[in-house]
């Protein structure tokens, strides 16, 4: 072995330590050896109950270190993880299990009001583990509970094998799964590795829900890979990531607008120490100027990404170096993914400026168990965005339009599609539509327009009573509207920018 000398970079370099931290969630910690153990154990455990190479494994809590050890324990096996919305009702949950048919379910005691309709009679769950429990059906004794950890699987698990399904929300009123494989998520780590400077020294937050690609990909598998902490929090609680920030000396984590803009409007911002934070990343919808100047007088770098589940998430993102200058910019492509902008006729041709398409070994291989789907989203290799991006002349890129009709609602995708069709179902609603309008708290929030017959009326209360417990709460319209008839062209499509326009909110 090469003679580096006293104090060359070998012996100063970061090394991944097992016994360094490599999670912790309240009081609990668990360092990479400790991890590692777990989730061997866990993989034994899924073996026993009868998992193998493709099952999928669902996963319906609030973060928690265990969703984490159900991940890596389920690539183990060559199985997939398949981590659902907490935030939906029943009938979209049963939905989503009833399309993917996981094998296992690990929840916690919050949703264990679904289990009657999700792990009943005729259900491909064949177990249910609740997280919280001390009983037999619990998680610890659960991963306890199996044979020796398992070998090396009789085929090797690569980067061509799937890993995560994920569901997105559906332009045809329906959600559809989209499946990332290990090399999905791998080359999406690599690309946040080239664009921030994650070091193994990070103590990363995770705000992020897993049922999210960004909760994986922005932040905590990078995290992971350079061997730093990854930092759990349940749910998103301005007070309590503040806290988290300032005692545990954060240095990252990842956000959509809407939980800025809460964390600097709490009245412990002001007072809280927010000097170990090195990046924020954040995207879904660009942040008010309000809120990214509070950030910045704090001498936080806000880093804006551009990005979708079927990309893993990334395909832009800001970096430091003129991101001050440029609020409202998405940055520059990730290294290893292809962009194109494909001129729209309709508005010019200018090659700065056209819909995003986008292509890469973080691209998704497809939606599960829908070809026609596929095709469509990855016509001729590239994956077409539906959305308007322009480049200047620096080459920073910027979002100016959707062609989707999709709602960003605090970083939540809201389609107009799915509301619409359960709006359909109501009794006295013969026409209706959804549109997207402004909001100062969460960017966007549903308009509903709806045609009503003689007799029957709806306001936003009512409409709310009707859809709760049908639709997330998110999704349901803030907003409504009843109209005489919706404008629509010659072809019948309703004119949804008329619609747009009309709200004047």
């Amino acid at each position: 072995m090469p003679d580096f000398g006293v104090g060359s970079w070998p012996a100063r370099r970061a090394r991944i330590d097992p016994d360094r931290l490599a999670m912790r969630q309240g009081a609990r910690e668990l360092t990479y050896r400790v991890l590692a153990d777990r989730v061997d154990q866990l993989a034994g455990a899924m073996a026993s109950a009868g998992v193998r190479r493709g099952d999928r494994i669902a996963y319906l809590a609030a973060n928690n270190m265990a969703g984490f050890e159900t991940f890596f324990a389920a690539g183990r096996l060559g199985a997939i993880f398949a981590p659902l919305n907490v935030r939906l009702a029943t009938q979209e949950l049963h939905y989503m299990v009833s399309d993917c048919e996981p094998k296992l379910l690990i929840h916690d005691g919050e949703q264990a009001h679904h289990l009657p309709e999700l792990a009943g009679s005729g259900s491909p769950i064949t177990e249910a583990i609740d997280l919280g429990s001390e009983d037999d059906a619990g998680y610890e004794h659960f991963l306890l509970s199996g044979d020796e950890p398992p070998g090396e699987p009789e085929e090797n698990v690569g980067l061509g094998d799937d890993a995560v399904i994920l569901y997105t929300s559906g332009t045809t009123g329906k959600p559809k799964g989209a499946v990332l494989t290990h090399g999905n998520l791998t080359f999406n780590t690599m690309n946040q590795l080239a664009h921030a400077d994650v070091l193994g020294t990070d103590t990363a937050l995770c705000i992020a829900p897993l049922f999210h690609v960004s909760g994986l990909g922005q932040v905590s598998l990078p995290t992971f890979f350079k061997g730093g902490c990854v930092v759990v929090l349940p749910r998103f609680d301005p007070a309590a990531v503040l806290d988290a920030i300032s005692s545990l000396r954060i240095t990252s984590f990842a956000a959509v607008p809407t939980m800025l803009q809460m964390l600097c409007d709490h009245p412990a911002f002001a007072a809280t120490d927010l000097s170990s934070l090195r990046y924020v990343i954040y995207g879904g919808s660009m942040v008010l100027e309000r809120v990214a100047v509070a950030w910045q007088r704090c001498g936080v770098v806000l880093l804006q990404g551009y990005g979708m589940t079927e990309a893993s998430p990334g395909v832009y993102m800001a970096v430091p170096d003129g991101a001050v200058e440029r609020p409202t910019s998405i940055g520059s492509p990730h290294f290893f993914t292809d962009v194109s902008l494909r001129p729209l006729s309709d508005r010019g041709q200018d090659a700065r400026s056209g819909e995003l398409l986008v292509r890469g070994p973080n691209v998704f291989r497809g939606y599960w168990n829908r070809p026609a789907d596929t095709e469509q989203a990855l016509n001729d290799g590239w994956f077409h965005s539906g959305d308007v991006v322009r480049v200047d002349d620096n080459g920073w890129a910027y979002v100016v339009d959707r062609i989707k009709d999709m709602i960003i609602s605090g970083g939540e995708n809201i389609y107009p599609a799915e509301v619409e069709s359960e709006l359909s179902l109501l009794p006295g609603v013969l026409d209706c539509a959804v549109v997207a309008v402004p909001d100062e708290q969460w960017g966007e929030v549903g308009m509903a327009f709806i045609v009503a017959a003689d007799g029957t009326g709806w306001d936003a209360q009512s409409l709310r009573d009707a859809l709760t417990g049908r639709l997330a709460a998110y999704k349901i319209p803030k907003h409504v509207r009843v109209v005489p008839g919706l404008p629509k062209t010659a072809t019948g499509k309703i004119r949804r920018q008329d619609l747009r326009a009309a709200a004047n909110l």
